[in-house]
């Protein structure tokens, strides 16, 4: 079986910036067991696979070892996609998905993303693999009502560009990934983001994680616009919205590669 395959950075403006995801488009589905192997030779955080469904489609997402709910670069990858590569007559496109609608639209240059919102709650005890993860300790920490996340907050983006997380430790919090997040330098706010359990000990660019950090920001900083900046080595900028039940989440795409996969 021959299919087509892109390689999309996505939250980048230029090639080896943002965070790569492959997308795959289908006419149906394929196996589980056979999208999860593409994955995992893809070896890439993502890999997104959407089939057409109700003058709309149906969008999946797979890490190199499982199928995750919601990914917000890999959306943003599938969009490029279809805007640029496949039907170039759209303005907008829903998805459906694990995690409900999902809905991106061309907005100049950029693409912006309509999600729902992510909620924290306050911890009272702290995982002690977090607090030796991380090796060093935040402000404040919470739990994601939606997504299995921890939520650390630092004074500093400094402190954030430091960490030098135990993967091994931060690995059994599964199935809970880890944002950190401090004030940013020359954007509203700053974030990381570990996910060693789902094969992604760094993740460069998350947009699902900007579904909590929007409106957490957004309250704080009393504030309905976002500039976040993601500050993993490859980098990645962001612009989001706090828009109460929802979260638009803009950024730039950009094409890596396109070729043909045998499977």
């Amino acid at each position: 079986m021959e299919l087509r395959l892109f390689q999309i950075d996505a939250f980048a403006s230029q090639v080896f910036r943002g965070n790569p995801a492959a997308v795959c488009p289908l006419a149906e589905w394929l196996p589980d067991e056979k999208m999860q192997e593409i994955a995992q030779e893809n070896n890439l955080a993502e890999t997104a696979f959407f089939v057409p469904r109700n003058g709309g489609f149906h969008l999946r997402w797979f890490t190199p070892r499982l199928e995750v709910d919601l990914c917000g670069h890999a959306t943003l990858a599938s969009a490029f996609v279809l805007f640029n590569e496949l039907h170039p007559e759209l303005e907008s496109v829903e998805f459906a998905s694990r995690s409900g609608p999902l809905f991106v639209r061309r907005n100049g240059k950029m693409l912006t993303m309509d999600f729902p919102t992510w909620h924290l709650e306050s911890l009272e005890a702290l995982p002690t693999a977090l607090l030796a993860g991380l090796g060093s300790k935040p402000q404040e920490v919470y739990s994601v009502t939606s997504g299995n996340n921890y939520f650390a907050v630092y004074s500093s983006e400094a402190e954030v560009v430091a960490l030098q997380p135990d993967f091994a430790k931060l690995e059994t919090l599964h199935p809970s990934g880890v944002i950190v997040t401090a004030p940013g330098n020359n954007s509203d706010c700053s974030s990381r983001y570990f996910a060693p359990s789902y094969g992604i000990p760094e993740d460069p660019a998350t947009g699902s994680i900007h579904s909590a950090l929007t409106p957490f920001w957004a309250k704080r900083l009393n504030k309905k616009e976002i500039h976040a900046r993601q500050v993993s080595p490859r980098g990645a900028e962001l612009f989001c919205e706090d828009n109460g039940n929802r979260v638009l989440i803009s950024g730039y795409a950009v094409k890596y590669m396109e070729g043909k996969i045998y499977v």
